[in-house]
């Protein structure tokens, strides 16, 4: 593989949350997610407005070779032009804060029928307790 200075290359694992600094993070905290993945990568990548990407799907990052996560390549004149980041760096806290919002988002709107559900009625009795028991008298441990 031939080295391109114009050629920059992002793995998801730069993206974990779950991660530390010393074993792979490369963003802050605030910018990085869950169960990072090679799709929601480009995806964000597209977000920010990069046009000039790869995607290559089995690829290994050096330090973890039995982990095929994929990586990403991206044009640093094309980042600079598409997105005004200049360094790996920016480009890496651009792409993870856009990450981190749209899974904010998807999060949301999942939750969001479920919220409304729960504010109706109490229609039926909750789960556990039986009707022959009162609820408001409490028991101790000790008998």
């Amino acid at each position: 593989m031939d080295h391109d200075a114009d050629r920059l290359t992002l793995w998801p694992s730069y993206f974990d949350v779950r991660r530390s600094r010393r074993s792979g993070r490369r963003v802050a905290k605030d910018a990085a997610v869950k169960k990072p993945d090679l799709e929601g990568l480009y995806a964000a990548a597209r977000a920010v407005g990069l046009r000039k990407i790869k995607r290559e799907a089995n690829a290994a990052r050096p330090s973890d070779p039995h982990a095929r996560e994929g990586r990403l390549v991206v044009s640093r004149s094309g980042a600079e032009a598409d997105a005004g980041a200049s360094s790996k760096e920016e480009i890496m806290q651009l792409i993870g804060t856009t990450w981190r919002e749209q899974r904010k988002k998807e999060h949301e709107q999942v939750n969001k029928p479920a919220a409304a559900r729960k504010q109706g009625g109490k229609s039926s009795p909750s789960q556990g307790k039986s009707k022959g028991r009162s609820s408001s008298r409490r028991r101790s441990f000790k008998r």
